[in-house]
């Protein structure tokens, strides 16, 4: 598991190391209950005053999340994106060290992300993310990635809580009576376009489908999130990758599947260069399609 970093503005700090296992949907991390509720909640406010709007967190490329051109692929970068999420969240007292005792968990709904460059095999590289908007259902967080004094992308997403025993939505401006409302940073630009809902016809055809086996599943029992990035980057051979590079790639998320569903997965092409994919799944006991991802993906010709 990779070491974050945070840097505010009067030091350098490690980030704890969290135990996270992600679904289509649900992002679940082991609470610490070592010396009780009250402690962890006294312990977060004392924290909470020393910490700035924005986190920084500092990732390495492993060589082992590398593709075959020794760049990062899209999958582990975007599970590096949430780790950040959640570690500015649990610093801020607002994530899943809070949540998780009350039975309450953040619910990942969209991603984008967009870059000019990857980390190659060995990069350091740092991952500064905020809270752009809050809302009463959701709330947007943006990313930007960095190596050294140069960004090379940025991120958006937008994020839902849930109650994890009803698996309703939970009004978010009622937690700790809003504190994540203290954090939102409306001054830090992200200057990429939001994810745009993904629009496709009837003329998409199905180009695979895919059983889902042991690894494809977290500790939740759900597929998990990096697992459709993966699925859908599948879909271009090797030697497309030689000669093109991801530009953007978007995903939303819209249910969840488990280990045994096949999952479907219809292509088509929008515009040069531009895919939308939609996954589907189907359970065994019942033949009937359901709907439980939509992405867009944009290739540069190099």
């Amino acid at each position: 598991m990779s070491q974050g970093v945070e840097e505010d503005s009067q030091h350098i700090r490690p980030a704890r190391e969290n135990i996270i296992a992600r679904s289509s949907l649900y992002i679940h991390t082991s609470p610490v209950v070592a010396t009780g509720h009250q402690l962890c909640e006294i312990e977060g406010k004392n924290k909470m005053e020393k910490l700035s709007k924005t986190g920084r967190y500092e990732f390495l490329a492993e060589p082992f999340h590398c593709d075959f051109s020794n760049h990062l692929f899209m999958g582990h970068l975007g599970n590096h994106l949430l780790n950040a999420a959640d570690f500015h969240s649990n610093d801020r007292g607002y994530g899943m060290t809070f949540l998780n005792p009350i039975h309450r968990t953040w619910v990942l709904s969209r991603l984008a992300i967009e870059m000019n460059e990857m980390p190659e095999a060995y990069d350091r590289f740092t991952v500064d993310t905020w809270v752009d908007a809050v809302m009463r259902y959701f709330t947007s967080r943006n990313f930007r990635i960095s190596k050294g004094s140069k960004t090379i992308g940025y991120g958006r997403s937008i994020w839902a809580m849930i109650d994890t025993d009803t698996r309703q939505p939970v009004d978010i401006l009622n937690i700790r009576n809003g504190l994540i409302t203290q954090y939102v940073d409306t001054e830090t630009p992200c200057p990429i376009e939001k994810s745009s809902r993904v629009k496709m016809t009837e003329t998409a055809s199905l180009v695979q489908s895919i059983a889902t086996h042991y690894s494809d599943v977290d500790m939740n029992g759900h597929i998990n999130s990096v697992k459709y990035i993966e699925h859908v980057l599948n879909l271009w051979p090797l030697e497309w990758y030689r000669h093109h590079f991801l530009k953007r790639f978007e995903i939303a998320y819209v249910a969840e599947s488990h280990c045994g569903d096949t999952l479907n997965l219809y292509q088509e092409e929008t515009d040069k260069g531009e895919f939308c994919v939609r996954i589907t799944k189907r359970s065994n006991a019942t033949a009937e399609e359901t709907e439980v991802v939509r992405s867009k993906v944009k290739f540069i010709k190099e």
